[in-house]
C-alpha cells in the first residue's frame, strides 16, 4: 500500500511489498481487464510490483487475487485518469515511496459507440478524446520524472489496427480512431523527442501493435466474431514481456 495519504476516491489498497529501492515498479494504468490485467500477471509473476489504476474496484480486487496467487504483490488505485489532482497524488505517492517507475504500461481508452461521423454524439466525443487522448497528454509530464528515476525507464503504448481499413480509415469509427490516432501522434513525439537526449535524461518510449486480441473492446467493435480465432490477452502479455527485458 502507497502510505502517503491519497483522495478518497483514490485510496490505495492491495499486496504492497515493503519499501525497497531494487524493487522494479510497473504502473498499469487501465489495469482492470483485457491486455492491462493480463499484463499485470505476467509482470508480477516475474517479480514486478504492479501499481493497478483502473476505475473498477472489483475488477481490481479480483486481479490482486490472481496476482497474489502467483507469489506477486501489487497496489491497487481505483481511480480515474481523467482526475488530475488524483493522478498527481497518486504519482507523488510513488515518488515518495520508490522514487521512479521502470515501466509505464498506458492501456486506458474509452470505446464510445460506433457512429456515422454525422451522428456522433457530442457527450462521446468529450468522454473518448478526455479519457483516450487528453488524459495521455497530463499523465505523460507526470510520469516521465518517475520514469527518469529509473535506470532503464520505458513507457509502453498500444497502437491498435482495429480502426483501421488497409490505409483507410474504417467506417464508423471516427470518434475513436481520431482519438487513438492522436494518442500515438503524440506518443510518437514524445518517441522522437527523447530519442535525442541521453539516457539518463529520457525514457524509452517502445509503441507495440497487438494482435487482435478477445477483449471487450473487441466485442464491441465485432459483435458476432469467433473469438476462437483472435489472440489471448495472456499470449500477447507474454510477447510483450519478452520485448521490455
Amino acid at each position: 500500500m502507497i502510505d502517503t495519504p491519497l483522495a478518497p476516491e483514490s485510496q490505495p489498497t492491495g499486496s504492497a511489498p515493503s519499501p525497497d529501492s531494487q524493487t522494479r515498479v510497473a504502473l498499469v494504468t487501465g489495469a482492470s481487464r483485457g491486455l492491462g490485467a493480463a499484463l499485470s500477471e505476467a509482470l508480477a509473476a516475474e517479480g514486478w510490483h504492479i501499481i493497478a489504476v483502473a476505475r473498477t474496484t472489483g475488477a481490481l480486487e479480483e486481479l490482486d487475487d490472481r496476482i497474489q496467487a502467483r507469489g506477486g504483490s501489487a497496489t491497487l488505485v481505483p481511480v480515474d485518469i481523467n482526475n488530475d489532482d488524483a493522478m498527481r497524488q497518486i504519482c507523488l505517492s510513488i515518488y515518495q515511496r520508490w522514487g521512479k517507475v521502470d515501466l509505464w504500461a498506458h492501456t486506458a481508452v474509452h470505446v464510445p459507440p460506433l457512429s456515422p461521423a454525422g451522428h456522433i454524439a457530442t457527450k462521446d466525443w468529450d468522454k473518448t478524446l478526455a479519457t483516450t487522448l487528453r488524459a495521455t497528454g497530463s499523465l505523460i509530464p507526470m510520469i516521465e520524472p518517475l520514469l527518469r528515476g529509473s535506470d532503464n525507464g520505458k513507457a509502453l503504448f498500444f497502437d491498435d489496427a482495429s480502426w483501421r481499413d488497409g490505409d483507410k480509415a474504417a467506417k464508423f469509427f471516427g470518434a475513436y480512431g481520431a482519438a487513438k490516432a492522436g494518442q500515438i501522434a503524440l506518443a510518437r513525439a514524445w518517441q522522437v523527442e527523447n530519442a535525442g537526449l541521453s539516457a539518463e535524461r529520457a525514457p524509452q518510449v517502445v509503441i507495440d501493435t497487438p494482435a487482435p486480441m478477445p477483449t471487450a473492446t473487441r466485442a464491441r467493435f465485432f459483435p458476432g466474431e469467433d473469438r476462437d480465432q483472435l489472440t489471448p490477452c495472456e499470449t500477447e502479455a507474454k510477447r510483450l514481456l519478452s520485448r521490455l527485458v
